[in-house]
């Protein structure tokens, strides 16, 4: 059984065995609690590693981000970061699995080990909590609520991602769209060629999430691409139905890329 001192624990019953990426990989998580959904998967398939490149993923949670973008990509370095134990234990356990080498660090971001603070990476990812404190009614379940809410501020994460980040590296971040204005401004002063991609539920509807690229030394203009549609049709037709666009089930269930816009 995994736990921490704050009483989260997962016992084998406890989990479930879900396929991502066309069943590609699979990945342990709680039954109940925080699940990851697609926007791991299409954070993931947003960065634009290569072949013997270093990855760094905050807050990992179980590792479905980097592992699939370790599925995609071959060779990478991936290096995860997690406050949870039981989470980082599983991410490690997903890691093992689904053989991929990675290295999970149980701590909190603003207190990073030393010997993780002397390293620097080509590319960090990550998908922060999306409320700010006290912005939405807390979650019972601890593991959930901890992914939810927002215990480091925003700007910490972009200035922690900076910081690990080679020269030329690449952050890439999902959030949510109501947070754009923050993730920008923390950016502005750390990192450059800030790009935006919305994603948007259906055509015509406002995005609701967006994905954030910066790099660390660019100096293009700020770029805001068209949002990307995540599902076809006006509205749902089916609870069995997959309505997914054509790039977005091409990420979901073959693992490709994201078509990111050229600049």
């Amino acid at each position: 059984m995994m736990s921490d001192p704050q009483g989260l624990r997962f016992s084998p019953e406890g989990l479930s065995k879900d396929g991502f990426l066309g069943g590609r990989i699979t990945v342990l998580q709680p039954r109940k609690g925080y699940r990851a959904g697609v926007d791991p998967v299409l954070l993931a398939a947003a960065a634009n590693a290569r072949n013997g490149q270093r990855v760094l993923e905050l807050g990992c949670g179980a590792g479905q981000a980097m592992l699939c973008l370790g599925a995609r990509v071959e060779g990478l370095s991936l290096t995860g970061v997690e406050l949870q134990p039981p989470y980082a234990d599983l991410a490690r356990q997903n890691a093992a699995e689904n053989s991929l080498d990675a290295t999970v660090w149980t701590a909190d971001l603003a207190n990073l080990p030393a010997e993780l603070r002397k390293q620097s990476f080509d590319h960090v990812i990550a998908n922060p909590p999306y409320y700010r404190a006290g912005a939405h009614s807390p979650a019972q379940d601890a593991g959930r609520r901890t992914a939810l809410g927002e215990g480091t501020p925003l700007e910490m994460w972009i200035d922690i991602a900076a910081r690990r980040l080679a020269p030329k590296g690449y952050l890439h971040m999902i959030q949510r769209a109501d947070r754009l204005p923050d993730m920008v401004a923390a950016a502005a002063t750390r990192l450059g060629s800030v790009e935006v991609m919305p994603l948007a539920p259906r055509t015509g509807r406002a995005a609701e999430l967006v994905i954030l690229r910066a790099r660390k030394g660019g100096r293009a203009a700020f770029r805001l691409h068209a949002p990307l549609v995540l599902h076809q049709g006006e509205r749902h037709s089916s609870d069995h139905a997959d309505d997914y666009s054509d790039a977005v089930r091409a990420v979901l269930r073959d693992g490709a890329a994201l078509p990111w816009p050229q600049v």
